[in-house]
């Protein structure tokens, strides 16, 4: 008793002579000791700093790097459990109070923003505009754009919209020497060089804190909707018969996901494989998209269309099934991200239901017929959510695919590892972070081996 009085004493000690250090990088009030150093999703820090600045930032990392203390970084926290085997770094950097907009160019369609600035924040500025960010991550209220770069995250709308890589065009980064950098620009048409947008996408923050993103934007279309086909008979024969007929069109949907019944139910009320798939442009182009579904679907499929304020409440209410680490609960919840061929996602659906079965697990799962990327949610006791992982990765990689777990306990994230192995290019990851990051600051060991 006397030994842990004396360790967490040493503790307090140590955060309070790092807090007086902080006070002469960063106004004492951006300052608070953590006193939720328990999370079970680890990635925090001993101390908070909130900056609100890009010169805070830069000040608090040159900072750090000069004295060895580690920073994690957080701006909504909706990626608390994606990456990481560490429960707690010296400093845990916020980017949640630095946010808004810095140059909105109405007519080249191109917006700047603050890396801490939420999604929805953002698609409710450029409402008004009639313009918007072609991403769909999920939790869009809470989801940072800072946060969702770093992480390239993106959701079913992918297929129309692309990823961050696709809509990012520049990006201003604080390195962890304290420099800031620039990479692309601030408008469309930009090939100058190398894109080293790239390199900070996808990241998870290991080699530098991006603190601001230019993206280009899309005009909010003139009409949109949401056809349901659902198949009744769970026959995924019929469902990649038509898939096949579908991509061999011309028709232009900007989502083709396939979701498992468990999801279906949730969304809908209705138990049945079930195909979203999203038109969005004008009036007849839309209407004429899903005459041509009704026209080549099977028999035996039902179709339902929403039109625009329906679809928009059927994607509002998909966005916010996905775990995230603000939830606490009993159960364990676990979110798996695969990447496969396109047609090989109906495999890893049905895998998935039967994976529900064999580990007594609840699963929600969809799958882009497009672009061939799957989320597999989890939900139950965490020795079968851990095999469950196993044996869903070890699949994946029979098709040729990779598993990525976005989102997972501390605990089983030491256990199962996030990225899986190593990647043959593992050697220029590890180079570029070594070369950036020499004393390894930033998120550490959040990345791919580790990194």
């Amino acid at each position: 008793m006397e030994a842990n009085f004396t360790e967490k004493g040493g503790a307090i000690l140590i955060t309070s002579d790092l807090k007086e250090e902080l006070k002469k990088v960063v106004p004492e009030e951006r300052i608070k000791e953590n006193h939720e150093l328990e999370n079970i999703f680890g990635n925090t820090g001993k101390v908070i700093v909130a900056t609100e600045t890009e010169e805070e930032i830069s000040s608090l990392l040159r900072y750090a790097n000069t004295n060895g203390k580690k920073i994690s970084v957080i701006g909504g926290g909706t990626k608390r459990g994606f990456g990481g085997v560490n429960e707690a770094e010296d400093i845990l950097l916020s980017l949640a109070n630095y946010k808004g907009i810095i140059e909105h160019t109405v007519g080249d369609m191109t917006l700047t923003v603050k890396a801490g600035t939420t999604l929805k924040e953002i698609q409710d500025y450029l409402v008004d505009f009639n313009q918007k960010i072609s991403l769909d991550p999920t939790w869009p209220e809470e989801a940072t754009i800072g946060g969702v770069i770093a992480a390239n995250d993106s959701g079913p709308k992918r297929l129309g919209y692309g990823s961050a890589r696709d809509v990012v065009i520049g990006l201003r980064v604080v390195y962890p020497d304290g420099s800031v950098i620039r990479s692309g620009g601030k408008v469309v048409k930009n090939v100058a060089g190398y894109d080293m947008n790239k390199l900070f996408i996808g990241s998870m923050g290991t080699i530098g804190v991006i603190s601001e993103v230019t993206v280009k934007l899309r005009p909010v279309p003139k009409y949109e909707s949401l056809v349901l086909l659902s198949f009744p008979d769970g026959e995924l024969s019929e469902i990649k018969s038509f898939v096949v007929s579908f991509l061999d069109s011309v028709m232009e949907p900007i989502t083709l996901e396939l979701l498992n019944p468990s999801l279906v139910e949730k969304l809908v009320g209705q138990k049945s494989y079930t195909l979203a798939i999203s038109f969005e442009d004008v009036k007849s182009s839309v209407l004429y998209q899903e005459e041509f579904v009704n026209r080549i679907k099977p028999p035996t499929a039902e179709m339902k269309i929403l039109e625009r304020a329906l679809a928009m409440a059927f994607w509002e209410q998909f966005y916010h099934l996905s775990p995230r680490a603000s939830m606490s609960g009993h159960q364990t919840e676990a979110s798996v991200k695969i990447g496969v061929v396109n047609l090989d996602v109906l495999k890893v659906i049905q895998k998935a239901e039967q994976i529900s079965d064999a580990y007594n697990l609840h699963i929600d799962a969809n799958g882009g017929l497009g672009h061939g990327l799957c989320q597999v949610h989890l939900y139950g006791a965490s020795e079968d959510v851990e095999g469950a992982i196993k044996e869903l990765r070890a699949y994946a990689s029979s098709l040729g695919g990779y598993a990525t777990i976005k989102h997972l306990p501390l605990v089983l994230r030491q256990k199962v590892s996030v990225w899986g192995e190593r990647p043959s290019y593992f050697f220029l990851v590890e180079g570029i972070k070594k070369k950036i990051d020499p004393n390894k600051i930033l998120n550490p060991n959040r990345f791919i081996g580790g990194i």
